[in-house]
């Protein structure tokens, strides 16, 4: 397809949320065995000319309306359809995204439509005043994610005639790096994650019974005696700063991977959270709405 054709349509055909059909976004033309149909036309015209025959003409003309009534009833499958378009804000790498169709129709009416993109090929029945139709899309790169052109056609009742129109989307969402982890075997970075829960409170005369890794060996040496370290668990829930700088890579991608995955474990460990990126930064926190923007912060980046 050329260009200017390809500007016109994505101008013509533009879509924001929310569209009702009508007689301007449908294009109507015959289709595939729709040309035999004609030829089949052209062949009984001239033959019932050529042959003076008026059971011949009559043929003609019954098949000829038929073929007229066919781009009526396919162009009334499409007319007055209401769509409305939603997305999903946020994704990541290696998951789906859902582009939902949401159609309503003034009254009940009885629709067969074909859906197409460059990823699917869907039959879908329209029967009830509100229906969904979800379109899922595998992402496997991070960034900002177009959606494609949307085809939506009909070729009911004959398969003569083709009806369509096109949705050249203006949403988007954003795609997640997909979650990498730390080597179980770098105790170097596992320890510069781990928040620190105790602090020194006292010393005490050691018991019988007390572990020894307990033992303050320090005054043990000097010869003080036996001495247990005795540690005061912090009363506030401990936090963690997610640094891009402090991730042990040289690769972009993989600084964001691994960040993910830091996110990923401070939120099924509730832990709170902050996100540092060369460009931007998330204040600490935790819960859903922390890792939606954390996922969109890191998709952005």
């Amino acid at each position: 397809m050329s260009k200017p054709w390809q500007k016109w349509l994505a101008k013509r055909f533009q879509f924001e949320k929310i569209k009702q059909l009508s007689q301007k976004d449908i294009l109507i033309f015959i289709y595939q065995q729709g040309y035999l149909y004609v030829v089949l036309i052209l062949i009984t015209f001239i033959a019932g000319i050529n042959y003076a025959n008026n059971l011949i003409l009559g043929f003609c003309f019954l098949i000829s309306a038929i073929l007229c009534i066919s781009f009526y009833v396919t162009f009334k499958q499409l007319h007055e359809l209401s769509v409305e378009i939603s997305v999903n804000e946020i994704g990541q790498v290696g998951d789906n995204l859902d582009l939902q169709l949401h159609f309503q129709q003034l009254q009940t009416q009885l629709r067969y439509l074909w859906i197409k993109t460059d990823q699917h090929l869907e039959k879908v029945s329209i029967a009830e005043l509100k229906q969904k139709i979800t379109l899922s899309f595998f992402t496997d790169k991070r960034g900002k994610f177009h959606y494609p052109t949307v085809q939506i056609y009909a070729v009911y009742p004959f398969g003569l005639v083709r009806a369509w129109t096109y949705f050249y989307l203006t949403e988007y969402s954003w795609v997640a790096p997909k979650a990498a982890f730390y080597n179980a075997e770098n105790k170097q970075h596992q320890q510069s994650f781990e928040p620190d829960m105790d602090e020194f409170r006292e010393l005490r005369n050691f018991k019988l019974g007390d572990s020894l890794q307990a033992v303050s060996w320090k005054q043990a040496a000097r010869g003080q005696g036996l001495y247990i370290k005795v540690f005061e668990q912090h009363n506030d829930q401990p936090s963690v700063k997610i640094h891009y700088a402090n991730m042990p890579s040289a690769e972009h991608e993989e600084k964001l991977s691994l960040m993910m995955g830091l996110i990923e474990q401070c939120e099924q460990l509730q832990c709170s959270y902050a996100v540092v990126l060369p460009q931007a930064e998330l204040a600490i926190g935790v819960g859903a709405n922390q890792l939606l923007q954390a996922k969109k912060l890191l998709a952005q980046a």
